[in-house]
C-alpha cells in the first residue's frame, strides 16, 4: 500500500510503498482509509521540531504520519466483538490501556500508559491503517468522508467549548486563536446557544472564516493593545468578563489576555500548549480570588463528544464546510505540509483522499 512515512529525523516525509498490515492482533481491525485530514501534531512531526524529536525521536522511525481519519473496516483481528467488516468508522487517537486507573474510572482520554495514533504507532496517511477496536466510533452512513474523518479535532473544539460541566447556553465565551480548532470550537459554540462569541485572532484568512462559523465580536491581537482588548471584552460582557474563555493557543501573551478577561466565578478552558514551559500565571489574583474553575482539555472525552459531534453534522445542527478549506489527494501531501506551514497561511483543514474517486466525489459535493 501507499503511505506518508516519516523516514529520517529532518524536515519532511516520502511516499513510499510498505506492505499492508497482517496477522492483526486481538482486538485489532483493519480499515481502508476513505479520508485523512492534517492536524498540527503532524506539523508537528513534519518539521521535526523540538517536542517531536522529544516525545518520538529517531528511535521511532519509519513512521507513517496521521491520526485524523474515517474509512472502512475490511478485516477483524481475533477478539472482536463490537465492530464489523463494513463498517464506516473513524477513530479515537487515544489508544486508552484498560488498566489504567484513570480508564477504570471511566476517564478513558487520558492515562499513564496510553498510545497515540500516528505518534506512538504508525497512523493513517496510508491505503490502510491498522487500529484497535475499542477507540473505533461507528458513523452514520450520510455523513462525507470529508466531515468524518475531522470529528477528531472537532472533538477537541467540543471538549474546550463545553467543559466537564456542558454548561453553555446563555453564556459569553472568549475563544482565543484562529486556527481550525478555534474555528470549529466558534462553530460549537454556537450551536450549543452561546449568547455571545468574542474571538482574538490575527490573520484576515482564517479570521474571515471565523464570521462564517458565527462569531459575534472579532478583536484583531496585532492591531490592539491588552488594555485595548480588555475594554473591549468588557463593554461587550457589561462590565463583567467573560463567563467561558477557551484559551486556545498556549501563548504567554493569550494566556495573560485570557485570565484577565474571564469573569470572577467563570470557567477557563486550558487547551493551548506554549512553545515552551513553565508559563508565568498570576495565581493569586487570577485563579484563587477570581474564584475560577480551570478544565484542562486533552484530547476529546471518550466517547462524549464523539456522540455529540455526531449527532450535529448527521442532522446537519453544525456545518464544518468553511473550515474545511482544500480536498486534495494523498499523493499531494507535500504541497498540502508546504500551504499549512506557509508564513502566510491561505488554508485551515486539509482532507486528503488515498483513492482519487472518493477525492472526485468531495469535490462534486463542493459545487
Amino acid at each position: 500500500m501507499k503511505a506518508v512515512q516519516k523516514t529520517e529525523p529532518k524536515i519532511g516525509a516520502k511516499l513510499v510503498e510498505v506492505p499492508t498490515p497482517t496477522n492483526l492482533k486481538p482486538g485489532w481491525t483493519l480499515v481502508k482509509v476513505r479520508a485523512t485530514s492534517i492536524c498540527g501534531t503532524d506539523i508537528h512531526i513534519w518539521n521535526w521540531d523540538q517536542w517531536s524529536q522529544g516525545r518520538m525521536g529517531e528511535k521511532a522511525l519509519p513512521q507513517i504520519l496521521g491520526h485524523e481519519f474515517c474509512g472502512e473496516v475490511v478485516e477483524l483481528g481475533p477478539n472482536c466483538n463490537r465492530i464489523k467488516v463494513g463498517d464506516y468508522v473513524s477513530a479515537e487517537t487515544h489508544i486508552y490501556d484498560p488498566g489504567d486507573l484513570t480508564s477504570m474510572l471511566g476517564i478513558f482520554h487520558v492515562g499513564n500508559n496510553m498510545k497515540i495514533l500516528g505518534v506512538d504507532t504508525d497512523g493513517c496517511f496510508a491505503d490502510y491503517v491498522a487500529i484497535p477496536e475499542i477507540v473505533l466510533w461507528k458513523n452514520d452512513k450520510t455523513m462525507p468522508p470529508e466531515y468524518a474523518s475531522i470529528q477528531e479535532p472537532l472533538g477537541n473544539a467540543c471538549y474546550a467549548v463545553m467543559g466537564e460541566d456542558n454548561d453553555v447556553y446563555g453564556k459569553t465565551m472568549l475563544i482565543t486563536g484562529d486556527g481550525p480548532i478555534s474555528l470549529f470550537a466558534i462553530g460549537v459554540a454556537k450551536a450549543a446557544g452561546a449568547s455571545k462569541i468574542i474571538q482574538f485572532g490575527m490573520a484576515q484568512y482564517s479570521m474571515e472564516i471565523g464570521r462564517k462559523m458565527g462569531v459575534d465580536i472579532q478583536i484583531d491581537v496585532t492591531k490592539t493593545t491588552p488594555d485595548e482588548r480588555y475594554k473591549m471584552v468588557m463593554d461587550n460582557t457589561g462590565g463583567w468578563g467573560c463567563d467561558i474563555v477557551c484559551e486556545m493557543i498556549g501563548a504567554q501573551s493569550s494566556l495573560d489576555d485570557a485570565f484577565r478577561c474571564i469573569r470572577k466565578g467563570g470557567r477557563f478552558s486550558a487547551f493551548g500548549i506554549p512553545s515552551k514551559s513553565p508559563s508565568q500565571i498570576d495565581y493569586t489574583d487570577q485563579i484563587v480570588f477570581k474564584g475560577i474553575q480551570i478544565h484542562g482539555i486533552s484530547g476529546r472525552k471518550i466517547f462524549d463528544t464523539w456522540y455529540r459531534n455526531g449527532n450535529m453534522l448527521a442532522n446537519r445542527k453544525l456545518d464544518p464546510t468553511p473550515v474545511v478549506t482544500h480536498l486534495m489527494a494523498l499523493e499531494d501531501y507535500q504541497k498540502a505540509f508546504e500551504m499549512l506551514t506557509a508564513p502566510t497561511r491561505q488554508c485551515a483543514k486539509i482532507v486528503m483522499f488515498p483513492d482519487k474517486q472518493e477525492l472526485n466525489a468531495a469535490m462534486a459535493r463542493r459545487k
